[in-house]
């Protein structure tokens, strides 16, 4: 989303978007963001809790605590086209739905082996690393001493990835389904065991 402003508003409209469109389950989602204003407002986590997705938040004043999401920042303002200053919000959303489409399309991701985050979203990495791994078996087949730690593998994207992980309680059956800092959702006893992912909107302007 690319807008004027930024508020609490919004970022509902976004995530409430997001949830219908990719058919989010209640309790599926663990939601990673910095804290600023529209993220904690109570509005804002009243919709998450009804959603069913528990929010994590970045420790106040750690400007690292979100990293993937500003390794996206640096990716797009490094694109060789990047124009570094919009001449209008139109300029503005035309270059990055292009960029979207790009980075999520074509673009390969080293901490996705290789695998773009389409791929990885859909699943259809598990039909392309087939496709991989023949390549190399014929490769190795026709010259075996060109490897010299043996018959190669595919490298496949990750099972998980976690930012700031809770680390497990022997005391806690469920070690893993509370997030780090305490939000609506936790406070309720909502927070479940879910896979996490990141957004942020603190440069949605």
């Amino acid at each position: 989303m690319v807008s004027h402003k930024e508020n609490a508003a919004l970022a509902q409209q976004l995530f409430q978007e997001a949830v219908d469109r990719y058919g989010i389950p209640q309790g599926a989602l663990t939601l990673h963001q910095d804290r600023g204003s529209p993220m904690i407002a109570r509005s804002y986590l009243d919709l998450m809790g009804e959603l069913g997705v528990t929010c994590s938040h970045s420790r106040p004043r750690v400007s690292n605590d979100n990293p993937f999401s500003e390794s996206q920042f640096k990716t797009s303002k490094y694109q060789p086209d990047y124009p570094g200053r919009f001449e209008s919000i139109v300029h503005a959303r035309q270059w990055y739905r292009a960029y979207v489409d790009w980075y999520n399309l074509q673009h390969p991701h080293s901490g996705r082996a290789g695998f773009t985050p389409e791929q990885v979203f859909t699943g259809r990495y598990r039909e392309i690393a087939e496709v991989r791994q023949r390549a190399l078996d014929d490769s190795f087949e026709a010259h075996p001493e060109r490897f010299l730690r043996g018959r190669p593998k595919v490298a496949m994207p990750p099972a998980s990835v976690s930012i700031n992980p809770v680390q497990p309680d022997d005391d806690d059956p469920a070690p893993y389904s509370v997030v780090n800092f305490p939000t609506l959702a936790a406070a309720s006893g909502s927070a479940t065991k879910s896979t996490l992912i990141f957004n942020d909107l603190s440069e949605s302007g």
